[in-house]
């Protein structure tokens, strides 16, 4: 998907509790967590006033340089992290964490001490052992409320994921039921007089049902998706004869440019039954489809009734259930507007997609039928 709430593709298929800490971003946060950290220590170490710079200074090297190196080592491990299960890779990591925190403490201490310039064996009989356990204890703390934070993290990003997938499979789902039962008496009507018509109205039938069963939330092509449509309008067709015509507005989109699954035809259906079906003239329903500045348009215009309130309850749960589909897929950044004008009804969509990385070549062709 291209859009989807600003979360990068990469993390949509990234289901471990341990986020990328090589990321600037990542870097970033944990920088400000550390020096942060350094504050409260030094705040509740000493004094308000005077307050204590000099200290300030060391336990801010300290914290950044333990906070950095152990994301660099996380970061490094995290492939191998992976491959264990959720305990094992969270006992690991923890341990990466307090070795490293063990490591750099008596770092400190060499350094601080000048050990350095003279010799070492007196500086490992010196060494503060109550400080590095001071040093540990406050490490696991921390650290182990930031892998427990990460572990929560992932646990509620899978939860809201089963729940969106579920969400718009239910969504994806829905064929009206009478549809259903006029498609079944089409058939059942022209078997006898004109099988090869009822041939193909089962299979249109079976395309549309084997759509309405594909993967949740699944893209495809905006040529597919009028082909699908067009199935679904030569059954009507067979229904409502002349009194439905439609006009295809199709402007050049790259093939990349992927669309949901039954978003256009349900607004098609929705067309016929609250706008053809009520005039005994019928009219002629106009779909344009549009991909400019990294955004799809699609835009659904028909005739009403004099007496469209009484249609306006089915109506607005089909474009409720459109609009909850694309906000689910792409974001605050994608709309569904309606707008009643005389005669009148247009349901307009609007998302983003991105053609970064994809196929560009060979525009769909604009076609009328």
């Amino acid at each position: 998907m291209a859009s989807r709430l600003g979360i990068n593709e990469k993390d949509e298929h990234d289901d471990f509790f341990l986020p990328d800490l090589c990321e600037i971003q990542s870097v970033f946060i944990l920088i400000l967590v550390a020096e942060l950290l350094a504050i409260v220590l030094v705040l509740a170490s000493g004094p308000l006033y005077p307050f204590d710079w000099s200290n300030l200074a060391f336990t801010s090297l300290f914290s950044e340089w333990v906070m950095l190196t152990c994301a660099g080592l996380l970061c490094m491990s995290r492939i191998k992290l992976r491959e264990m299960s959720r305990a094992w890779a969270a006992f690991c990591s923890y341990g990466i964490i307090l070795i490293d925190i063990f490591v750099f403490s008596i770092l400190s201490q060499w350094f601080l001490s000048g050990a350095y310039l003279g010799n070492p064996a007196e500086f490992l009989s010196e060494i503060d052992m109550l400080a590095i356990l001071r040093n540990l204890f406050i490490g696991a703390i921390i650290g182990g409320l930031i892998l427990r934070y990460f572990i929560v993290q992932e646990q509620l990003k899978h939860k809201q994921s089963s729940e969106l997938n579920a969400r718009i499979q239910a969504l994806q789902s829905r064929i009206r039921p009478h549809f259903l039962f006029n498609s079944m008496n089409i058939i059942a009507s022209l078997i006898p007089i004109e099988p090869e018509t009822a041939e193909q109205v089962v299979e249109d039938l079976s395309a549309l049902f084997r759509a309405s069963l594909d993967e949740m939330g699944n893209e495809v092509t905006v040529d597919s998706e009028v082909n699908l449509c067009k199935r679904y309008l030569s059954i009507e067709k067979l229904r409502l004869g002349q009194r439905l015509q439609v006009d295809w507005q199709i402007g050049d989109i790259p093939p990349a440019v992927k669309i949901p699954m039954l978003t256009l035809q349900p607004l098609l259906e929705n067309s016929i039954y609250h706008g053809i079906q009520p005039l005994l003239e019928g009219g002629i329903i106009k779909v344009a489809i549009n991909y400019r500045e990294q955004y799809l348009y699609l835009s659904v215009t028909n005739p009403v009734s004099p007496s469209k309130h009484d249609h306006v309850k089915g109506n607005r749960m089909a474009v409720e259930n459109i609009r909850h589909r694309i906000k689910a897929l792409y974001g605050d950044e994608a709309h569904l507007k309606t707008e009643s004008y005389g005669n009148t009804f247009t349901t307009v969509i609007s998302y983003p997609y991105t053609l970064e990385g994809k196929d560009v070549r060979l525009p769909i062709d604009s076609r009328t039928a």
